[in-house]
């Protein structure tokens, strides 16, 4: 009898690591996108969102889910923590350590890489998994696209001295011009960061940066507006890391590690605050969710927050 059991354990096990794969499966998609625009804002802290003026945002936001709960990866600084966000995974995963990461200064190889030796990015997943998509990347911070393969990305625009505007109208030709393709667009702005860097966080320089930003992102949302391209895309903010009034970031404390994350959009409820725990690593994951990509790289470590649906999966 035991060894009739160890025979049925056995083959169980066998069964099981038959029927594994090298990706991770999704659950059913419910929700389709037709575009995701992610704007990232460098180092808003929550104190700093709270306390700052931004109607755009606020209307923005009312027709989605906010969290101010959402913890990011450590150490608490800008590049490996906008690798996360992009690349569904932490430090210990896609070897990003610090903000003076390079392709050839590796110090801790990522578990999973490209053939140019990248990590696998949302970008990457997209183009491979979504026929026709459109990829672009709108930044100002230059160091930010090391982590990432300009390859998988159809618009690459840098733009100097802490400007974003052109940026934001670039974005939106970029949206018109591929409206009858999947798009995914990446809108960053670091001037936010360095206002704190500058004149500390929570100075009012700081605090101007946001309102100032909210203004042209209010801009650019009545343009899709306008264009009738505002009701069937769906919309992120999120950021990188707060940070500590005269002491800037880079720490462990909650003002520096929990933070802003919002998605709007069909589909998504309305209105709400995010309940669950939520983790920077969860973003691309999204993405790649809303966008029907059913298998993500097991090398990922982000989950799905389910509960940002009108209607939850059963």
């Amino acid at each position: 009898m035991i060894r009739k059991r160890n025979l049925i354990v056995y083959w169980s096990l066998i069964w099981l690591l038959g029927s594994c794969d090298t990706a991770k499966k999704a659950p059913e998609n419910r929700v389709q996108t037709k575009r995701v625009v992610a704007i990232g804002l460098d180092g808003i802290s929550v104190d700093g969102y709270k306390t700052a003026k931004h109607p755009n945002l606020d209307a923005l936001m009312a027709d989605g889910v906010l969290s101010l709960t959402t913890r990011n990866v450590m150490p608490s600084v800008t590049l490996p923590n906008w690798t996360s966000h992009l690349t569904g995974s932490g430090p210990e995963q896609h070897g990003v350590l610090s903000n003076s990461w390079e392709l050839q200064k590796v110090t801790l190889p990522a578990i999973e890489t490209d053939e140019e030796g990248y990590y696998p990015s949302i970008f990457k997943i997209l183009k491979e998994g979504v026929p026709d998509v459109k990829t672009a990347f709108f930044y100002n911070w230059a160091e930010l696209i090391n982590s990432f393969n300009p390859r998988y990305i159809d618009e690459l625009s840098f733009e100097e001295n802490d400007e974003y505007q052109n940026n934001y109208g670039k974005a939106f030709d970029f949206i018109v011009n591929n409206k009858s393709d999947p798009t995914m667009v990446f809108l960053y702005s670091v001037h936010t960061d360095h206002a704190g860097h500058n004149h500390g966080w929570m100075s009012p320089e700081y605090i101007t940066s946001i309102e100032e930003v909210d203004v042209q992102i209010g801009e650019f949302i009545n343009r899709l507006k306008e264009e009738g391209l505002y009701e069937d895309t769906h919309f992120m903010f999120f950021t990188d890391h707060g940070g500590v009034p005269e002491k800037g970031h880079g720490g462990i404390t909650p003002q520096e590690l929990e933070v802003p994350w919002a998605i709007t959009g069909p589909g998504i409820k309305k209105g709400q605050s995010l309940k669950e725990p939520n983790n920077s690593v969860n973003t691309a994951t999204t993405i790649a969710y809303l966008f029907g990509c059913g298998n993500v790289p097991l090398s990922w470590t982000g989950e799905v927050p389910m509960s940002i649906f009108e209607t939850q999966e059963p």
